[in-house]
């Protein structure tokens, strides 16, 4: 009975006919047949659903990519173009090639622009990250009223770029205003800012300096991201706040600390509308061009002097200036930016 069982023959695997309802029969599928125009209908499948599904992405991208092409890629490209010619808004532009770029060159009015623009930069935006990481190292702290007090120093920088902040800074510095009032009672020199074409990049400065929220928030934003152990390991080892600051601090901020200066460095050379409120009192930008930094100049040569090619060989120029400026800071980074390994 046992060797019988054993060598009893294995059901075959071959198709076995079935009879079909008109009494004929049909072939039924092998299992390594099995499923394959399924698969092969997937495969068609697959390639008509990812482009319906690239098709609805791109349709919702469209007013985007309206909107660059017609607003920022077009106009750049017209821009260009006129750099190059004599076009004054209602006559059709005349090709004059490098003639614009010459006469800018020239122009002691423009280098005066450049030296206003570089030295605001190089003054406003140090002094504003100084505030900005200042006051978030305060924030940092556990306090009550955290968040009352980082909503309070953030409101600056919602309204301060706003042409009535700037009105209001301008009659705050003007002779005779509440600063002039304060600094004769320390024994200084009377006169408001305003008028002084020495000082008046100065309240251009502390305008700035005082929209600091916004760095502020990306520094206490970093700075809750430094492992707590790092400290405490410094201060049992006795090392000041200062030491703490300087080789804990800095170096695990540096990232956070180049994107703020890469931002804000960018942000100091489009300054314009704060430049042309404060400094505009019967001429634009400042008395003696006090506040005539560049983009004001490049205003008062587009619009004022209907010299769009000219307005617009300044404006590529800044682009150039500005793109030079973030390419040599990309380049330091390696100096003094410090990343987690794996992370750059």
């Amino acid at each position: 009975m046992d060797a019988a069982v054993t060598s009893a023959p294995t059901p075959a695997t071959h198709p076995v006919p079935a009879t079909s309802p008109d009494g004929g029969t049909a072939p039924v599928a092998s299992p390594s047949g099995a499923g394959r125009p399924p698969r092969a209908a997937g495969r068609t499948a697959r390639p008509h659903r990812a482009r319906r599904e690239n098709l609805a992405g791109y349709l919702f991208m469209s007013p985007w990519i309206a909107g660059f092409l017609l607003l920022t890629a077009g106009p750049m490209v017209a821009s260009l173009y006129f750099a190059f010619t004599d076009y004054n808004l209602f006559d059709a532009p005349k090709w004059i090639g490098l003639d614009n770029f010459t006469e800018m060159f020239g122009d002691p009015r423009w280098r005066t622009s450049v030296e206003i623009t570089g030295w605001y930069v190089v003054i406003g935006t140090p002094l504003k990250l100084a505030a900005a990481l200042g006051v978030a190292l305060l924030l940092n702290q556990s306090r009550r009223g955290q968040g009352f007090y980082r909503a309070a120093f953030y409101a600056p920088s919602l309204i301060g770029a706003s042409v009535s902040i700037a009105i209001v800074w301008r009659a705050i510095f003007s002779d005779g205003a509440a600063v002039d009032r304060t600094q004769q009672l320390f024994g200084l020199d009377a006169g408001g800012w305003i008028g002084d074409p020495d000082r008046i990049i100065y309240a251009l400065v502390a305008l700035t300096v005082w929209q600091f929220g916004a760095p502020m928030v990306i520094f206490l934003a970093g700075l809750k991201q430094v492992p707590r152990e790092l400290y405490e390991a410094a201060q049992v080892d006795g090392a000041s706040p200062w030491r703490r600051f300087w080789h804990i601090t800095l170096p695990m901020i540096s990232p956070v600390l180049f994107f703020n200066v890469l931002l804000e460095t960018i942000h100091s050379f489009q300054i314009f509308g704060s430049a042309y409120i404060i400094g505009s009192q019967g001429n634009a930008c400042g008395p003696a061009d006090g506040t005539l930094v560049y983009t004001c100049y490049l205003y008062i040569q587009g619009f004022e002097n209907s010299r769009m090619g000219l307005a617009s060989a300044m404006a590529w120029m800044l682009l150039l200036a500005v793109g030079l400026v973030t390419a040599v800071l990309f380049w330091s980074q390696r100096r003094w930016v410090h990343y987690e390994e794996g992370a750059r």
